[in-house]
């Protein structure tokens, strides 16, 4: 134990001037989730999260409540704390900046930095951001606006106390050369440097005489240390730094990463850094700065009124439902959207159908077929070896994913391990061997499929916890499995004779179209109107919630109606996409409006705002009845092929460029479906492409072809998928 590797990780710490929603949720999740990971790899961990609760913004709404500042952030914190214990979030220290020894320790580094030189005191002129909590210059401002947010601001003139940041300019900058991993993405460290780097570090105000809702200067009471100087602290002062007590600083000290939103990166990366090599403490490993969680395409915002309840949506369908929908879906680094009918399908078609099912099935076959007794296996055939070694390699891909925090692409190993299994079930059919009375080979297919199922279950248990401990118990898997990794590295760990028990759905399957239906009367018909695009950018300093422009009113933004992924050609066509096709062939010739996109509409519903050439399109003048004549519909040639590749496309938040197998053909195609589709995800299907179609000119790479979707009413896109070989031609 003496020896055990550390690992310290911490979230932003959440400023308390709204309700909670979804939006929170996300960087809470993630760091939970890689928090469980390393425990489970042996790490000592020690995960931080908590709330900032200074500033002006409390401060006056606290006054329109017509309660005090601590009041008005006690019930926040107490609601938040409320949704971490729903979530299952294991966080080893909730810290609030209103904490005793927390303000103890601010005032101490403050008392330090003045005495060393680091702050002295000034006079401030210049303007002030309030929800940002920002002094900005002259030059900074946009059109006389804040850089980092868009909205108003305040010119203010005051005495202030001010940190020597310029002192550091050349060490921040040594630093984001000799450690280039230290930022990332690397796009947020590319922003870092030329915007504010590159222009020059200004001194930095770090007190305030006009607010009163802060920490108290020691040696000159009638400032309040200014916020920035205030939260940032909180990552050491919950360590002990300063008190009587430092034993967990100089335990996990430096933190492995610090998690936060995009818009407070430029304080976390360049600001934090300053201050800590002014106290001669050692910086921290990694500054990661995720994307934000967009609704309908805007981002999430409790002023906007388009933000999403995550009590209500764990009520309704599962916490392990909310916690999949956030660490699945979301490419991380990079903004996610979230749409009611994205979320519901994803249940459904990840947990309902591929997990859920796989267990329900198992189970029930194991119950009947050998009553619940699990039975030892026999020979074992290739096909059952072959699954095994899949099994067993699944915790080395998901470690290397999840160092590298791409979570999302270790759980679709994860779900394609029980995917590899539902395949299994249907080629070995089970019902056939017991029908027959091949027991043995039955035997021998039940137990590959149980523990199959376990190595899965203690996989998920830090993605899933409460899905994964069901599992387990149900399998009468050794609990050990739900506190360490070792179990799982070599097959064949279950006990036959062991009991296996039926249980319940682990995610019951949802109507889709009724759950829409609920969301849509449950806002309202002004619920169901279009989200105005935001006019500024950035964010709160929480690093959750990007604010609103002053004085411009959001509508909330409804699902009116969803389509569920396919998995054939010619299932996609009877889907809930408008149930505008029953066969392959007269998918390809109906309009966007039913459901199924043409290639035309295609490039310009997805990509024709991106700067993008489309291609030409002769055959605009169709009939005026809307149908096409056998010999056009001839023209098109539908074919299979495989994604070998797939990345993303500089510079563009929508397109994802495929390198495709099409029979003895490599062909490269670009495609509009970033928002909805990571190229982890992508990776491995086999798609229906248009083949003969013109090759164009996308972002300057030439598209050759393009892949056929479903869409639905709210531009959710599903893709069409075959189960055939590449090349294909599709009929």
């Amino acid at each position: 134990m003496k020896n055990k590797k550390k690992f310290y990780i911490t979230t932003p710490i959440y400023f308390p001037s709204g309700n909670w929603h979804l939006g929170t949720c996300y960087t809470t999740v993630m760091c939970d989730c890689l928090a469980r990971f390393k425990r489970k790899q042996g790490f000592d961990v020690f995960y931080l999260t908590g709330t900032d609760e200074h500033g002006q913004k409390i401060q006056t709404n606290a006054e329109k409540c017509g309660v005090s500042p601590k009041e008005y952030v006690d019930e926040k914190v107490f609601k938040l704390k409320e949704l971490w214990a729903l979530l299952g979030i294991s966080y080893d220290k909730f810290i609030r900046t209103t904490d005793e020894e927390h303000i103890a320790a601010v005032q101490k580094i403050f008392t330090e930095l003045y005495e060393k030189g680091d702050i002295y005191l000034g006079e401030y002129t210049g303007h002030y951001c309030v929800p940002c909590e920002s002094f900005w210059t002259d030059a900074q401002l946009i059109d006389g606006k804040c850089p980092d947010c868009g909205r108003e601001v305040k010119l203010m003139k005051e005495e202030s106390y001010f940190f020597r940041l310029s002192k550091y300019q050349a060490k921040i900058e040594k630093l984001f050369e000799e450690n280039p991993d230290f930022l990332e993405p690397k796009s947020r460290r590319n922003e870092m440097i030329n915007n504010f780097l590159k222009p020059g570090l200004a001194d930095l105000c770090v007190s305030r005489t006009t607010l009163k809702w802060g920490i108290p200067v020691p040696f000159d009471p009638k400032h309040v240390i200014y916020v920035w100087m205030d939260a940032l602290n909180n990552y050491v002062s919950a360590l002990g730094y300063k008190s009587e007590n430092p034993g967990l600083f100089e335990k996990f000290w430096p933190a492995d990463i610090h998690m936060m939103g995009k818009e407070i990166v430029r304080f976390h990366s360049i600001i934090w850094p300053a201050f800590l090599t002014a106290l001669d403490i050692p910086l921290p490993k990694k500054i990661y700065a995720h994307g934000w969680m967009t609704f309908s395409g805007d981002k999430i915002s409790k002023s906007k009124g388009n933000t999403v309840d995550p009590v209500e949506l764990s009520s309704r369908y599962g916490v392990d439902a909310v916690r999949y929908y956030l660490l699945r879906e979301i490419p991380f680094g990079q903004d996610g959207n979230y749409t009611n009918s994205i979320f519901l399908n994803r249940v459904n078609n990840d947990l309902a159908n591929d997990l859920g099912n796989l267990v329900s099935r198992t189970a029930a076959m194991i119950s009947q077929y050998r009553g619940g007794i699990l039975p030892a296996p026999s020979e074992y055939l290739p096909i059952d070896s072959a699954l095994a070694a899949a099994a067993e390699r699944l915790l080395p891909k998901i470690t290397e994913l999840a160092d590298k925090l791409l979570i999302p692409e270790a759980l679709c190993e994860i779900i394609g391990l029980a995917q590899a299994c539902n395949k299994y079930i249907d080629e070995c059919a089970p019902w056939a061997l017991n029908k027959n009375g091949e027991k043995d080979r039955l035997d021998t297919v039940l137990y590959t499929l149980a523990e199959t199922i376990r190595f899965i279950a203690a996989a998920l248990s830090p993605f899933l916890p409460g899905t994964a401990e069901k599992i387990l118990a149900a399998f009468s898997a050794d609990k050990k499995e739900l506190s360490g990794f070792d179990g799982i590295k070599k097959f064949g760990g279950l006990k036959a004779g062991s009991v296996i028990t039926k249980i319940p759905p682990l995610f019951p399957r949802v109507d889709v179209a009724a759950e829409l239906k609920y969301f849509a009367e449950k806002d309202g018909a002004e619920s169901a109107k279009t989200l105005e695009k935001p006019s500024g950018k950035g964010g709160e300093k929480s690093g959750i919630e990007p604010p609103e422009t002053v004085g411009n009113s959001r509508k909330k933004s409804a699902e009116k109606s969803g389509i569920e992924s396919p998995e054939t050609l010619e299932k996609s066509c009877a889907k809930d996409a408008g149930k505008c096709a029953e066969t392959a062939e007269k998918s390809c010739v109906k309009d966007a409006g039913n459901g199924v996109k043409t290639l035309e509409n295609s490039c310009e519903k997805n990509i024709g705002k991106n700067g993008i050439e489309p291609p030409e399109n002769k055959d605009a003048d169709a009939p005026g009845n809307g149908f096409i004549s056998i010999d056009d519909f001839m023209k098109i040639k539908l074919k299979t092929a495989k994604v070998t590749a797939c990345e993303k496309v500089e510079k563009s938040d929508k397109l994802l460029k495929l390198t495709l197998k099409c029979g003895e053909e490599t062909r490269t195609v670009v495609s509009g479906i970033a928002l909805q589709f990571s190229p982890a995800e992508m990776i491995g299907k086999t798609v229906v492409i248009v083949a003969n179609l013109k090759p164009a000119k996308l972002r300057g790479i030439v598209s050759e072809g393009m892949i056929l979707c479903a869409e639905d009413g709210e531009h959710n896109l599903a893709i069409v998928t075959a189960d055939s070989a590449d090349g294909g031609t599709v009929r």
